[in-house]
């Protein structure tokens, strides 16, 4: 059992998470011949089957299963040890695995990659862009150090730092510019386009215009705020977004922005992270870049996001 390599634990990981041998051995950097004679060479380590070959995906085997959650915990424990290290550091170096939603990547994180090579120059950044489900499952099986997303998660192993809040605003078509201002009771009776499901900018637009995910709705779902905006232009319907895109998504879109009646929809973009991570008070610091680069975000024609107490 003291051949067992830490090589053979994330490539076992990765085929377990992904259930395929060519998408393992893509996260991994490796061929899929190469990660196959590690997997065969574990397997031969231990005794016993891992993985029910088929010819389109695998399947873990009951031992496979019952491995799979061991070596997660493993694997986070090591990666720990290494951040216990890097905590250790005065400033704070080595590798940054950061999550980050769709619906705040493209405008926020220009800012803050920029700021935050400033301060921290020894920072190797792994910025990382997905919906929050998928992001809170990277953290807490520690293929992530922290991730930005909408406020709350409320997982109970995570620490929820809010960073600052920002409104919703209306896009609507340019000729409707003069029109007044739908309340979200008007909003129910136009046609309201989305972002497809997973996304939590589209349950929170859902939830101010009190509707349910599955209201029979003759919707258009899109997977970015761009495609979105741009169909709002050729007259499809209307949409919500934050703030922080208009400057970006709305340049090139014959549109028009509109604030809504108050209350006002609007969102609270925070960071999170393990609790057990070595790295809490630097993360901490982290957080407070995000905070002063959210902040600078508002400063190119829209109303700057409000920050929220560090």
């Amino acid at each position: 059992m003291t051949d067992i390599s830490m090589k053979h634990l994330r490539y076992f990981d990765a085929l377990a998470r992904h259930g395929h041998f060519g998408r393992a051995a893509h996260s991994c950097a490796i061929s899929q011949p190469a990660l196959s004679v590690q997997i065969k060479e574990l397997e031969e380590i231990l005794g016993a089957p891992l993985v029910e070959r088929g010819a389109r995906q695998i399947r873990l085997t009951s031992l496979g299963d019952a491995f799979a959650l061991r070596v997660r915990d493993i694997l986070r424990g090591v990666d720990e040890l290494g951040d216990l290290a890097r905590a250790s550091h005065s400033p704070l170096v080595g590798r940054l695995r950061i999550g980050v939603i769709p619906t705040v990547a493209p405008y926020l994180l220009p800012r803050f990659v920029k700021a935050l090579g400033a301060r921290y120059p020894g920072i190797d950044l792994r910025p990382r862009e997905a919906v929050t489900q998928t992001l809170i499952e990277d953290l807490l099986q520690g293929r992530l150090d922290t991730a930005i997303v909408a406020l709350p998660v409320s997982e109970p192993a995570l620490n929820e730092v809010a960073i600052f809040q920002e409104e919703f605003v209306l896009v609507r078509p340019q000729e409707d510019a003069g029109d007044p201002v739908p309340n979200a009771d008007a909003l129910r009776e136009m046609r309201l386009l989305l972002l497809e499901e997973g996304h939590c900018f589209r349950d929170q637009a859902l939830s101010f215009c009190k509707l349910s995910s599955s209201s029979p709705r003759d919707l258009m779902e899109a997977s970015s705020l761009s495609t979105l905006v741009q169909m709002v232009g050729a007259g499809i319907g209307v949409t919500l977004i934050p703030e922080m895109a208009v400057p970006i998504e709305t340049r090139s879109a014959s549109v028009s922005i509109a604030r809504l009646p108050t209350p006002r929809p609007s969102r609270t973009i925070g960071m999170v992270w393990r609790k057990t991570n070595p790295l809490t008070e630097q993360l901490g610091h982290i957080a407070d870049i995000v905070r002063q680069a959210g902040i600078l975000e508002g400063s190119t024609g829209t109303a700057p996001p409000t920050p929220l107490p560090a």
